[in-house]
């Protein structure tokens, strides 16, 4: 089993909601091996604590791109690239939440920043890989200060409410984002993998105080 543990602190920072039931549908990028199964863990913490919601659900797709910025990117370039990447919502319709920001401490295979998209459906996702403006911001302003990257792609689910969707509202306005990508080889996938996940699961929601939200 393969971990890549990442922890992230956000500009803007972004809900994340308990799951019923996820499927991982898609990885791309460099070290993702088709055969292994990719399960997504993400946090944000936050002050204060809210109701949950776990009967009315939607179904959303996510989208995390992780970067390997050059280690001379000057600050400037490094606000531009994310200036570019963040303002990219608005060019694509399908999109309904993004969050990015630079990764705290040391992350392993020295992953330096992360993009976090929010889409309705998979074929709205889809259509970011095609997308003329955002594949033009990629070339001009991601790729030129970037040595590596890698997209992973899921479905999920989230409280149908439209601040929990589109994460608006003053209690989605701070905090960090956590992310925890586990690679398990095929000979894995099984019980005990669904009992470790709902292990990790039970875990966040004993600590509502301290996270805000989680999806897997």
């Amino acid at each position: 089993m393969g971990v890549l543990l990442l922890s992230l602190t956000m500009p803007h920072s972004f809900p994340i909601y308990p799951v019923i039931s996820s499927t991982v549908y898609g990885g791309h990028g460099n070290g993702i091996m088709g055969r292994n199964r990719f399960t997504v863990i993400s946090c944000a913490n936050g002050n204060r604590q809210r109701e949950r919601n776990l009967l009315r659900r939607r179904e959303v797709v996510e989208h995390i791109c992780l970067l390997k910025a050059n280690k001379n990117i000057s600050e400037d370039e490094e606000k531009e690239m994310l200036d570019y990447l963040y303002t990219s919502q608005y060019q694509m319709r399908g999109m309904v939440a993004i969050s990015l920001g630079q990764i705290s401490g040391e992350a392993k295979e020295d992953y330096t920043h992360a993009v976090f998209m929010r889409f309705g459906s998979k074929e709205d996702l889809a259509k970011l890989y095609e997308n003329p403006p955002y594949l033009q911001v990629m070339k001009k302003h991601v790729l030129p200060y970037c040595h590596g990257l890698m997209n992973v792609d899921y479905e999920s689910e989230v409280e149908d409410d439209i601040l929990h969707i589109f994460r608006k509202g003053e209690e989605y306005n701070y905090g960090v984002e956590f992310v925890l990508l586990i690679a398990f080889v095929e000979a894995a996938i099984g019980e005990a993998v669904e009992d470790a996940l709902m292990s990790l699961q039970e875990l966040t929601e004993e600590h509502p105080s301290l996270i805000l939200q989680c999806t897997q």
